[in-house]
């Protein structure tokens, strides 16, 4: 089974979060995200708490805490800290990680670094997820060429919303990565509804590497 997870988007706000609870808890596994701005909101470990269902400790504190909603570099120079790339390596776990990345691919951590930097530095495999909306075509291809440029192993494409069919089987043959399936918009969204839709919707052996 695969043991650490990269959870990526190509851009922020598209649901990468919720789908990385549903993930965390249908593989009964830990989940961290290295950085988090905007602690004035519901963090994402708080989300993914709340929303995952998992036991208490398994989610992960965060190695950097940054106050503004901002890409991370500038939230870290407003509170006068420095992101440092040796404080972002991953934890060893016996249950699988999911790790959860901010924002899109080239956010920045500092002003020499974006995560996918780091990405390439772990070499673990990555799950993009990508709204079913406009422009998605253009933002997912040119995140998975991003990806394959720098050798990072990319376990397939995630789609959020509503079902786009076209658009999701063009990515997939452009891009030439999987569709690992769709997580559509849960109303109400609770951590049962979340699981039921994870379950329906994913290949849990296909995505823990079993096949």
């Amino acid at each position: 089974m695969t043991k650490r997870i990269v959870i990526t988007g190509t851009d922020t706000g598209i649901g990468k979060t919720v789908f990385s609870a549903g993930l965390a808890g249908l593989l009964d596994g830990f989940y961290w995200k290295p950085v988090q701005s905007d602690l004035d909101a519901e963090t994402d470990s708080e989300v993914v708490a709340r929303l995952a269902g998992l036991p208490p400790g398994r989610v992960l504190p965060e190695a950097y805490r940054l106050q503004s909603p901002l890409s991370p570099h500038r939230p870290a120079e407003i509170d006068g800290i420095s992101i440092e790339t040796a404080d972002l390596s991953f934890p060893v776990l016996p249950t699988p990680l999911v790790i959860e990345g901010a924002g899109g691919l080239m956010a920045p951590l500092n002003r020499q670094t974006t995560f996918i930097d780091i990405f390439r530095e772990w070499q673990l495999p990555v799950i993009l997820c990508a709204r079913t909306a406009l422009s998605t075509i253009n933002h997912t291809v040119l995140s998975i060429e991003a990806l394959k440029a720098r050798s990072i192993p990319i376990m397939g494409v995630a789609f959020i919303g509503d079902e786009v069919a076209d658009s999701q089987r063009t990515i997939a043959e452009l891009g030439n990565v999987p569709q690992l399936g769709r997580l559509p918009h849960l109303d109400p969204l609770t951590p049962k509804t979340l699981r039921q839709a994870m379950i329906a919707s994913f290949d849990l052996d296909l995505i823990a590497g079993r096949q």
